[in-house]
């Protein structure tokens, strides 16, 4: 008896091993190759699939860019899976392993991540596996989510984690207000420009992090858009998520998006910060160093939020 009990947890473990599995995917688009990583969880029906979009700057698909290791979105998409819920997560144009030397920086614009994700959209939906699509979008990956999926009917609900609820211009501002007010007095008209569709030329050396030209038509294409008023043109199920400790988008920016579509849930939560890790202090010095340890795990609340999100939707 105890020989045929072992024998059947053996056979068990066998099964979900074969329909449990992390696996790559590719969008192909007409300038480069898009590449992710399909999980995909143990049972064979109904199974939800959430789309996730990495935020600004050279962030990879696991939440990981240069030192800086997290692994926020790893450990999302593994719990999403625990959870009967299968995700897509990927490097976005020209970052990690959908770097391609026909992609260049000054080439690149906002609404090229937009696209992206729209044609992410068409592919995932022609999966018979999968019974519901939600786009997820975390920090500049919530606009591009949101915008991505407006009149979308193959989407089936939208999440904005630590999504900014201003246009970038003045969550920038926001950021740089602790700068030296001589630094600002030299920045901020040059935000100004960009918002205004100029480009700047003869830029110092000491601010090509912001304003280097390869970089001015992206923040150009960026700046035309308004979280308010893009997350109120959705007629789908909606949830905001934003950590009480997150030291980069305030929960001001979460509140605005949920005043601009009442319709949507917000949640708030306790101790988490920008990389969805526990973090009970906004010192920057103590909220930072979790930017730089895979040790920590996700913040539970937050995955606990999505799933009952998730399959709240029909």
């Amino acid at each position: 008896m105890k020989r045929l009990f072992l024998t059947a947890i053996l056979l068990q473990l066998i099964v979900l091993n074969i329909y449990s599995q992390e696996m790559p995917i590719v969008l192909k688009t007409s300038s480069c190759d898009i590449k992710g990583t399909l999980t995909i969880p143990a049972q064979k029906q109904d199974i939800p699939l959430v789309l996730i979009i990495s935020g600004s700057g050279p962030t990879d698909r696991d939440c990981n860019q240069g030192r800086m290791k997290t692994n926020s979105f790893k450990y999302l998409a593994d719990e999403l899976q625990k959870n009967g819920i299968a995700s897509v997560r990927y490097d976005k144009r020209g970052i990690a392993e959908s770097a391609d030397t026909n992609v260049k920086e000054i080439d690149m614009r906002f609404d090229d991540f937009i696209e992206d994700v729209k044609a992410w959209i068409e592919l995932l939906s022609k999966d018979e596996r999968f019974s519901r699509l939600i786009i997820a979008g975390h920090s500049e990956g919530s606009l591009i989510g949101m915008v991505a999926c407006k009149n979308n009917s193959k989407v089936k609900g939208y999440i904005s984690i630590a999504g900014a609820g201003r246009p970038i211009d003045e969550v920038l501002k926001e950021q740089l207000a602790t700068q030296p007010q001589e630094y600002q007095d030299i920045v901020y008209p040059m935000i100004d420009r960009l918002k205004k569709g100029d480009t700047i030329q003869n830029v110092a050396k000491s601010l090509y992090t912001l304003f280097r030209p390869s970089v001015q038509p992206y923040m150009i294409s960026w700046l035309k858009y308004n979280p308010q008023d893009e997350i109120s043109k959705l007629k789908i199920p909606i949830l905001i998520l934003q950590g009480s400790t997150d030291i980069q988008v305030s929960a001001t920016d979460a509140d605005l998006l949920a005043k601009a579509n009442p319709a949507a849930r917000k949640k708030i939560i306790k101790n988490m910060n920008h990389v969805l890790k526990y973090c009970d202090t906004k010192d920057k010095k103590i909220n930072m160093a979790t930017y730089f340890n895979t040790a920590l795990p996700l913040h539970k609340d937050i995955v606990k939020q999505m799933v009952i999100f998730i399959k709240s939707i029909k």
